[in-house]
């Protein structure tokens, strides 16, 4: 039982971006000078302070690492690396998600000390499993962060993983929040992994790929915000003139491709189906329930509250993509083009005058493109029927989650809901001069009558600072 808890999510570990001379606002929110390892020892001393000698539980709720933004490859690979993994990272396959973890512990290794003497001096963590950082389902990979850790054999279980979801203490339910959102969820972590020809590799939900294949080659959108890439066309166009008009002149076909994979291989996922072993199945839940403080029978129940997954409708991918618009544009050239092509055969004309019909369809294209709004920042709301069924699965009134990237405290109904927050290199703009919400947390403490409360803090120059009834941020 923990009487002092601080919750953390979305830290997107990832690994070092070296700064580009030519280019420098490629990719700039992955370089060093944005890490905060000094910063995450002062907060974790931080909160052993608050507690005042009690032991301190810190819940590292989902993102913590960044797998799919890890473009780093072997020297020497003892597997084969396909072009597609040379260009965009490498896919979710055991020894592979192994590497990428390897990598980010050692680019951030004041973290990993960080946290390593926080546990040595009494304390313990647990890692609950986020949608960036799905990999760590792999029990290599866990294994690789034991290894960097080091600790000593009577404190190894003082870190734990989790699959989804966390009950602190009897009174509060942390989970990440992913699987609520039907562009991230995880189909089914009780049972992740699909089988391949001759490997096991994870099944990643569509906002992974599009991260992966979209996100990557595009370095001057940040993927921590929304708002950095999903624009209107007159933003897009503002945005590729003023940042991108000379580093990545060819964004559209970088573009289209990855759109191209991203639907394909969400498809292609979809499809295949998961690994279960039926006589290990209660094995299975019964483990995850003991890890997560939970019961068997809570863990079947939230899990038939998940979303269904974005990747059953195409048409709301191809909408997502912006695939729709281009298909009417290539339709409309297409037709245009086998018009010209008739009416030259019976009159000598230019094919400018294609450009005619082009100029006349253009106002009811803007007018199509504008009403297509994306439904992903609609999934950063709460639900209140889902906190309401949370709540009674699992016995709490306290409810904390993260994902959004928005810290939140307030009452839907009878259940206290509150966001964490983040500390990932979240920027409002290109430059990184905006940061959002950065290095907020919960710290659940001792209150009256046995019970304990939950405030939200946000750690600023070495100190928590409360944030008072932040509501929607």
């Amino acid at each position: 039982m923990a009487s002092h808890t601080a919750i953390i999510s979305d830290l997107h570990l990832c690994e070092a971006e070296p700064v580009n001379l030519r280019f420098p606002l490629w990719k700039k929110f992955k370089t060093r000078q944005f890490f905060f390892d000094d910063t995450f020892e002062v907060f974790l001393k931080s909160c052993e302070e608050k507690a005042q000698g009690a032991s301190v539980e810190l819940v590292l709720n989902g993102d913590i690492f960044d797998f799919d933004s890890v473009l780093r490859l072997p020297d020497e690979p003892v597997f084969h690396v396909s072009g597609l993994e040379k260009r965009r990272g490498l896919f979710p396959i055991e020894e592979r998600s192994r590497f990428k973890i390897e990598v980010i512990l050692k680019d951030h290794a004041d973290w990993v000390r960080a946290l390593r003497e926080f546990v040595l001096r009494g304390n313990r963590a647990v890692f609950v499993i986020g949608n960036h950082d799905l990999e760590l389902h792999f029990p290599e990979v866990q294994a690789e962060i034991y290894r960097h850790l080091n600790l000593p054999e009577d404190k190894k279980h003082q870190v734990r993983f989790v699959e989804w979801f966390y009950i602190s203490n009897q009174d509060t339910l942390i989970e990440h929040g992913n699987q609520y959102d039907p562009y991230c969820m995880c189909e089914d972590p009780i049972n992740p992994f699909v089988r391949g020809y001759n490997f096991v590799s994870l099944k990643l939900p569509f906002g992974n790929l599009a991260c992966r294949y979209l996100m990557n080659g595009m370095g001057f959108f940040n993927p921590h915000v929304d708002s950095n890439y999903i624009m209107s066309i007159p933003q897009y166009i503002k945005f590729f003139v003023k940042y991108m008009l000379r580093a990545q002149p060819g964004l559209v076909l970088t573009w289209f491709w990855g759109s191209v994979l991203t639907l394909l291989h969400s498809f292609y996922d979809r499809l295949a189906a998961p690994i279960r072993n039926p006589l290990k199945i209660e094995d299975r839940v019964s483990l995850i329930a003991e890890k997560s403080n939970a019961e068997p029978r809570m863990v079947r129940e939230l899990k038939e509250l998940f979303v269904a997954p974005a990747a059953s409708n195409p048409f709301l991918l191809a909408r997502e993509l912006w695939l729709d618009r281009a298909f009417i544009i290539f339709v409309a050239f297409y037709l245009i083009f086998q018009l010209m092509i008739f009416v030259r055969a019976i009159y000598e004309i230019s094919f400018f005058w294609a450009f005619i019909p082009l100029f006349l369809l253009l106002p009811f294209f803007l007018f199509y493109s504008k009403s297509v709004t994306s439904l992903v920042s609609g999934y950063k709301e709460p639900d209140d029927r889902v906190m309401a069924m949370t709540s009674a699965i699992t016995k709490v009134n306290r409810i904390v989650y993260g994902h959004t990237h928005h810290t939140r405290h307030e009452m839907i109904g009878s259940v206290e809901h509150l966001n964490s927050g983040c500390w990932s290199p979240a920027f409002l703009d290109v430059e990184c001069t905006k940061p959002l919400d950065q290095k907020t947390f919960v710290w659940i403490s001792p209150g009256e009558a046995g019970t304990r409360q939950a405030e939200l803090f946000k750690f600023v120059d070495g100190k928590p600072e409360l944030l008072m009834n932040p509501g929607r941020s």
